[in-house]
């Protein structure tokens, strides 16, 4: 499918009348609906199977639109000056006077907000009176989509429109950072902790586990692709494929490569697709070479350890 306008207004045509779709961002596919519609919120719930207790992430073409059911902050606008469009989520004090659907935000006070960087979804944003609740675009707990066939392959004939915008650059989620108190690091993502703390110029806490509230990104089982999965593994189980972070010599059809050469970058973008091809391919398990834990890796790791409590 093709970048072009009449694709963009296929899809407002059917988010206006309250439907769900497939949208593109550079993190991963999005299960679109308006964040201002109830109705239409639900609709993303019961498509993903996904508990009501756990929030939405809202996206938004720019501050204007944001100033109408978000109050901002000085840190926010730094890291929003710096790092957006892109893979940063914020989780901002809401407006008493806020549109934002009740479903999206689980009776809370707050709301996780991002700008997303993708062309053809910015494009969509641009031409719609409201923002987009977009989730990942995938069956809750499952391996999120980085392509629009994922997104086929999970929903089939139940979502309505998929906007195709080809692979996803990244291929892992947003990093969360809540701002409604101490900047605090509530999900690894595909923008490092580092960077947002030489912004900020302090300290930033991280809370990964959930607390009496959950937040997105924040489920402590999450990204399985359905079979099991051990990390840290030198060799494949019985049954099972090895997924590499290297290419070698050694060519076995059980083997993956999710690089040439241990660029993190390249493994991110490729975790997710291979995952799911060997699921499809029908292996009983999934080994994991050992994964460097720095930069991007830790967030690797962080999806790894959530799928592997399949």
């Amino acid at each position: 499918m093709k970048y072009n306008q009449s694709n963009i207004k296929k899809a407002k045509k059917y988010l206006d009348k309250g439907d769900c779709i497939g949208v593109p961002t550079e993190t991963v596919y999005g299960l679109a609906a308006n964040a201002y519609s109830s109705l239409a919120v639900k609709k993303i719930f019961k498509l993903k199977k996904r508990p009501h207790n756990n929030p939405l992430i809202v996206h938004y073409s720019n501050i204007k639109s944001l100033k109408k059911d978000c109050l901002i902050n000085n840190s926010f606008t730094k890291l929003y000056k710096k790092f957006s469009p892109g893979p940063i989520t914020f989780v901002l004090k809401l407006r008493k006077d806020s549109k934002i659907s009740k479903y999206v935000i689980n009776k809370q006070k707050n709301l996780a907000i991002r700008f997303p960087k993708h062309n053809l979804f910015k494009n969509l944003l641009n031409k719609l009176d409201y923002p987009l609740a977009a989730p990942s675009a995938n069956i809750s707990n499952k391996l999120s989509s980085v392509m629009a066939s994922d997104v086929k392959e999970e929903f089939g004939t139940k979502i309505k429109y998929i906007l195709d915008g080809g692979k996803c650059k990244i291929g892992l989620e947003s990093t969360i950072i809540d701002l409604t108190n101490k900047p605090t690091i509530l999900r690894l993502g595909g923008l490092g902790v580092k960077e947002i703390q030489n912004t900020l110029n302090k300290k930033i806490y991280t809370s990964i586990k959930p607390k009496k509230k959950i937040m997105p990104g924040q489920s402590l089982f999450h990204y399985s692709p359905g079979i099991p999965l051990k990390t840290n593994m030198k060799k494949p189980l019985i049954d099972g494929a090895f997924l590499l972070i290297k290419e070698r010599k050694t060519i076995l059809n059980n083997y993956y490569y999710l690089s040439k050469n241990k660029n993190l970058d390249e493994i991110a973008k490729n975790l997710y697709s291979c995952l799911r091809k060997m699921k499809n391919k029908g292996y009983k398990s999934i080994a994991i070479e050992k994964i460097p834990n720095k930069g991007l890796g830790k967030t690797i790791n962080d999806r790894l350890n959530r799928a592997s409590k399949y």
